[in-house]
């Protein structure tokens, strides 16, 4: 009997397969001249890859000026960042973090946080957000 519920499911999923494929996004490929920055004010500014940063999930390039420093403050969207260049310290909880390209942090759950831009150059991160993009400042 569980052989044959197995082969059952089985060939219930090998026939979803076609399906599932055509359900997913189209490869794309950005080269970096290919991006379209947007002034999000104070120097900051947003180059978006997929989908609405106002309205819902989306994957963009966010980028700091040499300098900044922000308020503390949140985002109601859990939102997962790469450090492309560039390098800033984040304090989340009280605990500064240094971080350079190739750090990978997320951010859950409205944590309030501030980020100071090190060094001589802009910092640029990537981020998935999983909701609309906002930046709600703290009391």
């Amino acid at each position: 009997m569980t052989n044959k519920r197995t082969t059952t499911l089985s060939i219930a999923w090998l026939a979803a397969l076609p399906l599932l494929a055509t359900a997913a996004d189209p490869t794309v490929v950005l080269t970096k001249a290919d991006l379209n920055w947007k002034d999000m004010g104070n120097g900051i500014t947003a180059a978006v890859v997929s989908g609405d940063m106002e309205k819902g999930q989306s994957r963009f390039f966010l980028k700091y000026p040499v300098g900044l420093v922000t308020p503390n403050h949140h985002h109601d969207a859990n939102h997962h960042v790469t450090m492309v260049s560039g390098a800033i310290t984040l304090t989340v909880d009280g605990k500064a973090y240094k971080l350079e390209p190739g750090t990978y942090f997320t951010l859950t759950n409205k944590a309030p946080h501030i980020a100071r831009v090190e060094g001589n150059e802009p910092a640029v991160f990537f981020i998935q957000s999983d909701g609309p993009w906002n930046v709600v400042m703290e009391q």
